[in-house]
């Protein structure tokens, strides 16, 4: 068993890799290692980092979230850290993030380049107002302070990579990670790091547009499970509040002259609210079930401890 690993998915990144490889090698302790997990790169990233000294191995089903997928079921070890291979992340931060696990019992540490030099060194605008329409989003829906959601660079405890459910094939995975350890009340800091923009030549595989898309959809969807009875709450008051906007009118004749002259609406109107009704508590089930699905995790958490004593 390691005492840290550091994990860093890979695809098409041989420019920076060697110089990535070797600057965590630098600072890791004793009895470490750090993994590249190549994901059907044709640069000759993969031998590239096995040279610099990385221990080397494979995911062929492409995507960030399968590569982590992969490494969090293979790897056992007390701290991992996991990084980007085109060197925009200091290694020189690692050791703190490394600390707040082992010394401070952290379930997740987030490396926050929001807070330093993102913005300066980034020159993609609209990576920039999505990193902070993520952000917001997220603290705003789940009453958190991570200070950014979608970082690369973070830091995690035994407990916290054996008992995630890792979901998410692309680049949505950070924001999962970040509402899943929100949601179970897990042990999270932020620790500001110098972001560095990708040197000439290196290209991004993050698609501005496709890939925020898909991160909202992410967030709306882990919202609904997360927090149904809030989602279905939602659902269930617009329902309503469109119900009473059409039956008012109708009562409002039917106060004044006897008559219902709009039956169809009226009948609309009615079956709307029982859309409403249901809504709430389809919510207020899943809250249940939520409810027990936490329970769970807790005994999840314990057993996780429980192994990581005994690989020691």
């Amino acid at each position: 068993m390691d005492k840290v690993a550091v994990l860093i998915p890979c695809y098409n990144e041989a420019q920076t890799i060697e110089k990535v490889v070797k600057d965590f090698l630098a600072v890791i302790p004793e009895n470490s290692h750090v993994y590249v997990y190549d994901n059907n790169s044709a640069d000759g990233t993969a031998d590239i980092a096995a040279a610099a000294g990385a221990v080397v191995r494979h995911e062929y089903q492409q995507g960030k979230g399968n590569v982590i997928r992969r490494m969090f079921r293979e790897i056992d070890a007390e701290c991992y850290v996991m990084a980007d291979g085109d060197d925009t992340y200091p290694a020189e931060a690692a050791p703190e993030m490394i600390s707040r696990v082992l010394d401070r019992q952290c379930d997740m540490v987030v490396g926050d380049r929001l807070s330093s030099t993102y913005f300066e060194e980034n020159k993609r605008p609209f990576h920039n107002f999505g990193n902070v329409l993520v952000r917001s989003s997220i603290n705003a829906l789940f009453k958190s302070n991570i200070r950014d959601i979608m970082t690369g660079y973070r830091a995690f405890s035994y407990q916290f990579v054996k008992t995630f459910p890792v979901l998410s094939k692309g680049f949505e995975i950070e924001t999962e990670m970040s509402i899943h350890a929100v949601d179970k009340n897990l042990h999270i800091e932020n620790v500001i790091i110098d972001y560095r923009d990708r040197p000439e030549g290196s290209e991004s595989k993050l698609s501005t547009y496709s890939d925020g898309f898909k991160v909202l959809r992410t967030i709306g969807r882990l919202f609904r499970n997360y927090k149904p009875g809030a989602f279905y709450g939602i659902i269930a008051a617009v329902l309503l509040v469109i119900a009473l906007l059409a039956f008012l009118p109708i009562m409002a004749e039917y106060v004044r002259t006897g008559l219902v002259p709009r039956f169809p609406t009226l009948i609309a109107c009615g079956f709307v609210a029982i859309a409403a009704i249901q809504a709430f508590f389809a919510g207020q089930i899943l809250k249940t079930i939520g409810h027990k699905n936490r329970q769970d995790f807790e005994l999840a958490l314990l057993r996780a401890q429980k192994e990581l004593e005994r690989l020691r």
